[in-house]
């Protein structure tokens, strides 16, 4: 299912927030597995809390494809978690997305352009492959959730950015519920969980967390930055600034 204009998503996914803030997260999914079919992609880390909504769509959609950004920086111990959760799972199309190798050749060539600009890291090595990967579809869904603080504490079920939808099937769960799916399910936790890492980036720009601070506490930690940029708003078409001359 393709919408025409911004309009019509927008009016779409108002109408399908008021129906479904409320529900739980397998009704989020199921209908928006029901409204977009195959044109809908599932988007994840792969990180600390990113099991439960793989397993929820592994019971209603084991083929949906999940769009993985591998950014050539992540902890070895993410990728063999991908591995293995997929395989338990049962998730049949998991996508690696990478940067592009001329854009890091021009923009990154000593890979340490994370050290001078993370937002221009973030937009080379995640916001431009993914915005790529999603251009062959009507909708996504997101593990994003309201108690993470920020501005996602006012994060709708449904939402619209460009001319595509948003799911945000765990918008309302708080960290009990998600650790109650997690027992109830035997589901594996990410190795690094252990070590005292709440929210798991890019190895450079993450750390665990310390008693009392946020789940994201550990992103970027020191500055002013809590989102890599790819649940930013752009215009459709927008041209996205890596930092560099591509």
């Amino acid at each position: 299912m393709a919408y025409d204009n911004i309009e019509s998503s927008q009016s779409l996914a108002a109408r399908l927030d008021a129906e479904l803030r409320r529900a739980h997260p397998s009704s989020v999914l199921a209908a928006a597995v029901d409204t977009f079919g195959d044109r809908l992609a599932l988007v994840s880390s792969f990180g600390a809390e990113s099991a439960v909504l793989l397993h929820l769509a592994a019971q209603i959609k084991p083929d949906i494809p999940v769009l993985f950004l591998d950014t050539g920086m992540l902890f070895g111990q993410t990728l063999d978690y991908r591995k293995t959760l997929a395989a338990r799972l049962g998730l049949t199309d998991v996508r690696d997305l990478r940067p592009h190798y001329q854009d890091l050749a021009v923009v990154d060539p000593r890979a340490n352009l994370w050290q001078t600009d993370t937002d221009a890291c973030c937009a080379l090595r995640k916001v431009v492959p993914l915005d790529d990967a999603l251009g062959g579809f009507d909708a996504w869904v997101t593990g994003r959730k309201r108690f993470h603080g920020g501005d996602r504490m006012s994060l709708p079920v449904v939402e619209h950015q460009g001319s595509q939808l948003k799911f945000n099937p765990l918008a309302n769960w708080a960290k009990d519920e998600l650790d109650a799916y997690v027992a109830t399910h035997d589901l594996p936790a990410h190795p690094l969980v252990a070590q005292g890492f709440a929210s798991i980036g890019c190895w450079p720009c993450t750390q665990p967390v310390d008693e009392g601070e946020d789940v994201r506490a550990g992103r970027w930690k020191g500055s002013q930055k809590s989102e890599c940029g790819i649940h930013l708003a752009r215009a459709p078409g927008a041209i996205v600034d890596v930092g560099g001359d591509i």
